[in-house]
């Protein structure tokens, strides 16, 4: 039997990079016509590698960056206890989103990314995959997202069609102002606000407490990140705070990472937390410090560092708040008061 067959725009296809001739393809009239390319299930199979690049598979940070924080605001909506299929869920859909956000960002890079040594190499910026295909790609991870949406009610429904458009939105602000960073923390923070809702516990001021402390803890860290590219933006012509922070940019994300430590401070202040979240805290504090160190002369490559380190903030707050809210139900459990 002939092996199945997707059809794709020859157009799509630049000359160094179209696809081989024993790659499957299996013109005939009508594709040869309509100039369309059919291409194998097995040809698909080959290009992979390529595609998981795109989503970022093979760099989990972004992911647990969005991980850890959505993790921690199930636990704290339910008081320590989420259903085990929310957690399922929103796993899945940070995993789902984050690679959904990577596709349409090179998207929107693509021309900017072939001029930025870091990203040079990207899959869309070096032609390996087509501008048809990303597309085809981000509404599948779409398609994937919106399963999960009959898992969730009909409030959380509504929510997620919001963090798609901000997500969506987030790439293309990189053109029109100085503050995208903004932006991709109302994209990244989302889904805090859909898990309050998932739960049941809905928009309490806990929830919003810990969506700003999401917002401020992302633009100091994705300021990190530009900081890493500020040359080549500026050259290019994308906007980013660690441009408009200028020589200010440590002393802006000094004052982002304290504003995060109070703001979930004041989360905790108000949930009545004890010890083992504030000890988190510290440590949170103390990653901060260990960042600005990393970031005292500029140097690109450390920058890149301190962002990264980020994931272990994040890890810290989900970790602080785990224990914080299973020990007193552990204790109690043992016969403890």
């Amino acid at each position: 039997m002939r092996p199945r067959e997707i059809a794709t725009s020859r157009a799509a296809y630049s000359e160094p990079f179209d696809l081989p001739r024993d790659a499957g393809a299996t013109p005939n009239r009508y594709t040869r016509r309509a100039g369309i390319r059919v291409i194998s299930v097995a040809s698909l199979a080959r290009r992979l590698p390529l595609y998981l690049r795109l989503m970022r598979f093979d760099r989990p940070v972004g992911t647990l960056l969005l991980l850890w924080p959505t993790m921690a605001a199930l636990w704290i909506a339910t008081s320590g206890r989420p259903p085990l299929a929310l957690v399922v869920v929103f796993a899945i859909g940070t995993i789902v989103m984050r690679a959904a956000g990577c596709v349409i960002n090179d998207y929107a890079d693509r021309d900017y990314d072939a001029r930025v040594a870091r990203t040079r190499d990207r899959p869309l910026a070096t032609k390996q995959i087509s501008e048809l295909e990303a597309l085809a790609l981000f509404a599948l991870l779409l398609a994937v997202a919106l399963l999960l949406l009959f898992f969730l009610n009909a409030t959380t429904r509504r929510l997620a069609i919001g963090g798609v458009a901000i997500a969506t939105l987030y790439p293309f602000m990189k053109r029109w102002t100085y503050l995208p960073q903004v932006v991709l923390g109302a994209a990244f923070s989302w889904g805090i606000v859909m898990a309050f809702s998932a739960t049941g516990a809905g928009l309490s001021d806990a929830a919003w407490l810990m969506f700003i402390a999401s917002v401020l803890w992302i633009v100091a860290y994705d300021t990190l990140y530009a900081m890493v590219d500020r040359d080549d933006d500026l050259r290019v012509g994308i906007k980013s705070t660690a441009i408009l922070f200028g020589n200010a940019d440590r002393a802006m994300v000094a004052a982002l990472q304290i504003s995060t430590v109070v703001t979930l401070a004041l989360l905790g202040l108000q949930l009545h937390y004890g010890i083992a979240y504030f000890v988190g805290l510290v440590v949170v504090a103390a990653l901060f410090v260990h960042q600005q160190r990393l970031i005292r002369r500029r140097d690109p490559a450390r920058c890149f560092d301190a962002f990264r380190n980020n994931v272990w903030v994040g890890f810290a707050l989900f970790v602080a708040t785990v224990v914080e809210l299973e020990l007193p139900m552990l204790l109690k459990s043992f016969g403890g008061p």
